[in-house]
């Protein structure tokens, strides 16, 4: 039966090629080849093989045809088009779907030559149209061809050929090499705002041929669904979409920008824009300058408009630069990742760097009030005598303000920092990842807040060091009776609420630098009032009774310190009131030592024992000093002293803490608890 009609089926063929029965064709070829696939393993037999060859050879024939008649339908050499497609190119592209695939590829590839011909004699390097001044003209042009496409051409060709997005696609490889050829030639004529201006108008179209087509033909049709970001608490994701180039080219605009496409959900990014990469550097070395000039006119506002107005209620100004520079940051990181993801974003991030750095020193560290060494000429009998509005503070009002508003600032800085570099990580190539790093950027700006905080404590404990003074300085033998809290009471007081509450509502922003003040402070004045306790020497029994009543006056102030001044009342950080309560503790233990008849001295040693679980030798001769006890007296009870001194303990040493939280009722003789009463009858 093969051997009866269906050997003819060539023959029917043949004559119908000749004809250009192309729809007959067609249907007619698929039919031989569905039998010819069905008798594949009979090939053995020699009318079958014939068959075979005589297909094969039909094929050849056909596919030459089907090129001639494209050829001469579309010459390769000239633009001129012929008047519109005909129904026979149109079924011959059906046979083309069948033959060797090679045959489809030729068609395509004629096609798409001579469609896009024009375009190589119009812009060719020669013509002035061809700079990137007129790179608009560029992508006019190829948007009228693809409608052009549309009208004449869009039925010739089946769909599945995506004919529309190959000529745009060819159109890309094109103008991307003779763009990277005339950039070569004309290197030193590229500056920034036309290179700019030209990536630009680049990723704007890269941006229109994302909307207009699939991406098919740059991935073999199969495109990968890209993946969703996880979510972040980055501010710098707030706004994803890219700034436009050509304003930041021209300089500031910050109306608001229309997205665009992301870099991964384009699969025509960089298709033209690769071409303007090793001219990136022209872009660098404008955000240099450009940084440059931002740092220098930020020093000069705030040298002609001076330090942040003082404000109880702004809760701590960060300096309005710093939002200007992260801001300025940001744009130049969208707008460089667009360009590239490689070598430049390495390159902008060193820039990125050296004006952190630049910022931290000039606008931050620069700024922050100078101590002086000198404490305003007081003397102690003015002290003494204690007028309201004591003038010994260093810092004035202002100067609090400004060091407050660094700090603040410091402290955004600090955060916006490490999130810039995350985001940057995020930006570049993975396999660049490693060398971004700003934490020595992140450092500095940790020693500009860890400064600023030492400022205040300074001047706060400054302003508290001629009343520890005039405390060491008064003649404690000489009280005769126990009265009002003395005077350098009142003045240390009178600073701590004077300078407080301006710092801790200047740090309402970060409460935690506050606390971070409170602990210094703390850690500071404590140990220093207990060194001039021990300078207050002889002290008469009355003597040690009024101390005690202004320790703890002291100690009842600096636990409510860091609410001092304030409407809303807040407990205390634990870690502060800690510190306090250890602290001042021991200082009122040491009085109450000095208050401890000395004889006996068994009874007196195993007080101060139990009293200030302290072993050091030095401690113990200070508190006999304290007392007043002649020298012959104070070598026999070291002796004992040093008899009775217990085994050091193998525990931790927060033992020791506790029995200086709870004193044991021992310890509380009746004249303390007199004392006691006397002091809270007058809080």
């Amino acid at each position: 039966t093969l051997a009866g009609g269906k050997l003819n089926i060539p023959d029917t063929e043949v004559a119908m090629t000749r004809r250009r029965q192309y729809g007959e064709v067609a249907n007619l070829l698929q039919g031989v080849m569905n039998v010819l696939e069905h008798f594949h393993r009979y090939m053995g037999i020699p009318q079958i093989r014939q068959l075979s060859e005589r297909v094969k050879a039909a094929q050849t024939e056909l596919g030459q045809q089907i090129l001639a008649d494209f050829e001469e339908a579309f010459p390769s050499q000239g633009t001129k088009r012929p008047g519109g497609p005909s129904n026979v190119l149109r079924d011959a592209c059906l046979i083309a779907n069948i033959l060797d695939p090679r045959i489809k590829q030729e068609i395509i590839k004629k096609f798409i030559k001579q469609h896009l011909s024009e375009y190589l004699v119009l812009f060719q390097e020669n013509q002035d149209v061809a700079w990137l001044d007129k790179i608009d003209r560029r992508y006019a042009w190829i948007k009228r061809q693809l409608v052009d496409y549309e009208e004449k051409y869009g039925r010739m060709f089946p769909r599945e050929w995506y004919m529309a997005e190959r000529i745009a696609v060819e159109f890309c490889h094109i103008t991307r090499t003779e763009l990277a050829k005339i950039m070569r030639t004309r290197a030193k004529e590229i500056e920034v705002k036309l290179l700019l201006f030209a990536i630009q108008r680049t990723t704007n179209f890269e941006g229109f041929l994302a909307k207009r087509f699939s991406g098919c033909t740059l991935t073999d049709g199969t495109l990968k669904k890209p993946e969703s970001p996880p979510a972040s608490t980055n501010p710098f994701l707030e706004d994803e979409a890219a700034p436009e180039m050509e304003e930041l080219a021209m300089e500031k605009g910050d109306s608001e920008q229309p997205k665009k496409p992301k870099a991964p959900d384009n699969p025509f990014h960089g298709i033209v824009s690769k071409c303007f990469e090793p001219h990136l550097y022209v872009y660098i070395e404008s955000q240099d300058k450009n940084l440059g000039e931002l740092i220098d006119r930020f020093v000069a506002d705030f040298k002609a408009q001076g330090p942040p107005k003082p404000s109880m209620d702004e809760g701590g100004a960060v300096l309005p630069s710093c939002a200007d520079l992260f801001v300025y940051y940001k744009k130049c990181m969208v707008q460089c990742s667009q360009l590239s993801t490689g070598e430049p974003m390495i390159a902008l991030t060193t820039i990125f760097q050296k004006y952190l750095q630049e910022y931290a020193w000039k606008i931050l560290s620069g700024n922050l009030p100078k101590t002086t060494s000198s404490s305003g000429g007081l003397t102690i009998s003015s002290l003494l005598k204690e007028k309201e509005g004591s003038e010994v503070a260093k810092f004035t009002l202002e100067e609090l303000c400004l060091i407050c508003s660094i700090l603040s600032t410091a402290e955004y800085c600090l955060a916006t920092t490490q999130q810039l570099e995350e985001k940057l990580k995020e930006k570049v190539d993975v396999s660049l990842i490693e060398r971004i790093n700003l934490s020595g950027e992140m450092d500095t700006f940790s020693t500009v807040i860890s400064s600023s905080i030492q400022l205040l404590v300074q001047d706060l404990d400054a302003a508290c060091d001629p009343a520890l003074t005039a405390m060491s300085k008064m003649q404690w033998q000489n009280v005769e009776h126990v009265g009002d809290q003395s005077p350098y009471v009142t003045s240390v007081i009178l600073h701590i609420k004077q300078n407080v509450p301006i710092i801790r509502d200047n740090l309402a922003s970060t409460r935690k630098y506050f606390t971070q003040f409170c602990i210094k402070f703390a850690n500071s004045f404590i140990p220093k009032f207990i060194t001039h306790l021990f300078k207050c020497k002889p002290i008469s029994m009355v003597g040690a009774e009024q101390l005690l009543l202004d320790t703890h006056s002291l100690k009842m102030v600096l636990l409510d310190l860091p609410s001092i001044g304030s409407q809303v009342v807040r407990k205390a950080p634990a870690s502060y009131t800690k510190i306090v309560v250890k602290g001042m503790t021991r200082a009122e233990m040491i009085l109450k030592v000095v208050m401890a008849p000395h004889e006996p001295l068994v009874v007196f040693v195993d007080n101060y024992i139990k009293l200030l679980t302290d072993c050091n030798t030095e401690t113990f001769q200070k508190i006999l000093d304290m007392k007043g006890l002649k020298r012959s007296e104070q070598s026999s009870t070291l002796e004992l002293f040093r008899q009775r001194l217990p085994t050091p303990p193998s525990g931790p040493e927060g033992s020791s803490s506790l029995s200086l939280l709870a004193p044991t009722p021992e310890q509380e003789s009746s004249r303390i608890r007199k004392l006691e009463k006397l002091i809270k009858k007058r809080l």
